[in-house]
């Protein structure tokens, strides 16, 4: 699809807030597609820049850029799956390898990699803004028509796996990068069903004084 987007603003440049309820029309309804429905076409490489350019515009304490991305498609996600199915076939883990199959059919996944930075800002809130690019990208491909699915699974917290992705370590073997997710991408051959929801109240209370 042909996206037009204003052009990125200027460093200090005033933003106007607005109502925007096409946005919150589009909130109401939104619903991940399931990631074995998802076929071609998938993003071009003109809307993965898009997609990303707009995933970056997320809260960031300390203006860190605390992720990065790895983009995985054709025969270069095929391999990766593959390396990923040889891992779990040498452990006899025969339920981990058939979860590949949410990553080997759609056709493009983008890993978004949490990378925390030294400094004062504490890495959860590092890690949270790596939550929310992953969030910004999902909503961001689906306003664009296409089916995008937010997974992990083992792939995502197994060592050799990330190694696999290129993931770095600290010196003393710790994880300093993590998978914060993949986000699958791709043209769903059927529409999503809406899901149960929770009530939204359930989880709501109001801080009382109570000294």
């Amino acid at each position: 699809m042909t996206v037009a987007l204003p052009p990125p603003p200027q460093f200090g440049a005033p933003i106007e807030v607005k109502p925007t309820p096409e946005v919150l029309a589009f909130l109401a309804t939104r619903r991940s597609t399931s990631a074995v429905t998802l076929t071609a076409p998938a993003p071009s490489p003109e809307e993965i820049a898009i997609l990303l350019r707009l995933a970056t515009r997320v809260p960031d304490h300390g203006k860190l850029a605390p992720w990065r991305f790895v983009i995985l498609d054709g025969e270069a996600k095929a391999r990766f799956a593959a390396r990923l199915e040889a891992l779990a076939q040498a452990r006899g883990d025969q339920t981990a390898a058939a979860k590949l199959a949410k990553l080997k059919i759609p056709p493009l996944a983008i890993a978004v990699i949490s990378a925390p930075r030294d400094g004062p800002i504490p890495e959860w809130e590092q890690r949270l803004s790596a939550g929310a690019v992953c969030t910004t990208l999902l909503y961001a491909a689906l306003a664009m028509g296409y089916g995008a699915n937010w997974i992990t699974d083992w792939y995502a917290y197994d060592a050799e796996a990330n190694a696999i992705l290129g993931l770095s370590q600290e010196k003393d073997g710790a994880e300093k990068e993590k998978v914060a997710g993949f986000i699958l991408l791709g043209t769903p051959r059927e529409p999503p069903l809406e899901r149960e929801r929770p009530d939204p109240a359930a989880p709501v209370s109001r801080w009382r004084d109570a000294g």
